[in-house]
């Protein structure tokens, strides 16, 4: 029968489902939307796998009768050998509807998942291969992206650094290194030199800011540096503010050891609205995603039989960044955040969202000395998505 299923292709299913790490869900006829997600880290990571799982929850709250299948640490270290089509396969069997894939080291793997199963609708976050105007347009029509413009809250997290540092020099504490994490550090540069000079009026040559590249989002023992002592270099050659840009929290864990010991050191977290709880009066806040409006959008037009290809960067609700509902992006400020810092942060904000202060904006030079920006121009989605260096005034390496 059709509608039936052998108690052989059962114990197939339930099997392979927990090789992988998801809940087996019993296959039915006539159910509601079943969604898959798949998460590159923990689904309690504290960072950008946690903020995806707290999105599908949302989405389940908000679409009634939305079913989730979640597996998370799909990365070599904690799953070797499992690959995103195999996930994606795994779903399918279960009944999925609609996929996402929630890390850009997923590109590959979603573009053969997609190609692999053409009726399934499938999302990568972040990603460009939806993207028609972009540089690397290779999706099939059942493939989407989406993205949060996170460039805007990592401005803020700079103007909070530069605006707290008392060394004058902000630690930057990377992933891996490609356009969008290259973007990312920029755009913490831009806020910190931008707050630095108007809001504290000094001399951005005495301003130091410094990027180190772990080698992946979160740390992976014998393949990338261990961020512990990343962090740890930081604060003991007196980078008093670390911001990070990974998915875990240990730039704001050795703030607080640091803290602990006498030292006047801060942490700017990454990804998730809550990682502040961790060590609080050290955590001056934390620029996140909200993805949930984001997924329930997906999750409707696969519903209602309206999904086709789409490529969305998503960006702030500018009356309210911190609106659960509709704002992509947010800045959850942190307790140790000065209230004459935080005044100036809402100065700031009012300024990008009215548009008076563009901060991608020339004369700007990347780190080689080229130009990037003539004098008063703008930077284009396209300039500003593939990244090609670190902004002069930056140490660190661009590659």
């Amino acid at each position: 029968m059709r509608r039936g299923i052998s108690l052989v292709m059962a114990s197939l299913v339930l099997g392979l489902a927990l090789a992988l790490g998801a809940p087996a869900l019993p296959v039915t006829g006539a159910a509601p939307i079943v969604f898959g997600v798949v998460l590159v880290g923990p689904h309690n990571d504290h960072g950008w796998s946690e903020a995806h799982y707290i999105a599908a929850q949302y989405a389940k709250a908000h679409v009634p009768g939305a079913r989730l299948i979640y597996v998370d640490s799909v990365n070599p270290a904690a799953k070797p050998g499992v690959t995103v089509p195999q996930v994606v396969d795994n779903m399918v069997s279960q009944g999925a509807g609609l996929v996402l894939t929630t890390s850009d080291d997923f590109q590959d793997g979603t573009l053969e998942a997609a190609r692999r199963h053409p009726t399934l609708p499938i999302i990568n976050v972040s990603g460009d291969h939806a993207w028609k105007a972009g540089k690397d347009y290779k999706a099939p029509p059942n493939e989407s992206n989406f993205m949060g413009r996170m460039e805007y809250m990592k401005m803020v997290a700079g103007c909070a650094a530069a605006l707290t540092t008392r060394t004058g020099k902000i630690g930057y504490l990377g992933p891996l290194v490609n356009d969008e994490t290259r973007r990312l550090a920029d755009s913490v540069y831009l806020g910190a030199r931008y707050c630095w000079t108007k809001y504290l009026g000094k001399d951005p040559a005495a301003l130091k800011f410094k990027v180190t590249w772990i080698g992946f989002w979160f740390n992976i023992p014998g393949q990338t540096l261990d961020p512990t002592k990343v962090a740890d270099d930081f604060y003991t050659t007196g980078y008093d503010v670390v911001a990070s840009g990974i998915d875990t929290t240990e730039a704001l864990v050795e703030a607080n050891k640091t803290a602990n010991a006498g030292g006047k050191v801060w942490a700017i977290p990454y990804d998730f609205k809550g990682a502040c709880r961790e060590a609080p009066s050290v955590c001056l806040g934390v620029p996140y995603f909200n993805w949930g409006p984001a997924y329930v959008k997906a999750i409707r037009l696969v519903e209602g039989g309206a999904y086709k290809q789409y490529w969305d960067w998503n960006g702030p609700d500018w009356k309210n960044i911190d609106n659960p509902d509709t704002s992509a992006v947010g800045f959850e400020r942190g307790p140790a955040l000065g209230a004459e810092a935080g005044a100036r942060l809402d100065s700031l904000i009012r300024g990008l969202g009215n548009r008076l202060i563009i901060l991608w904006k020339g004369p700007l030079w990347l780190q080689d000395g080229s130009l990037y920006l003539k004098p008063g121009e703008v930077a284009t989605d396209l300039q500003i998505w593939y990244m090609p260096q670190l902004l002069q005034g930056m140490e660190g390496p661009s590659r």
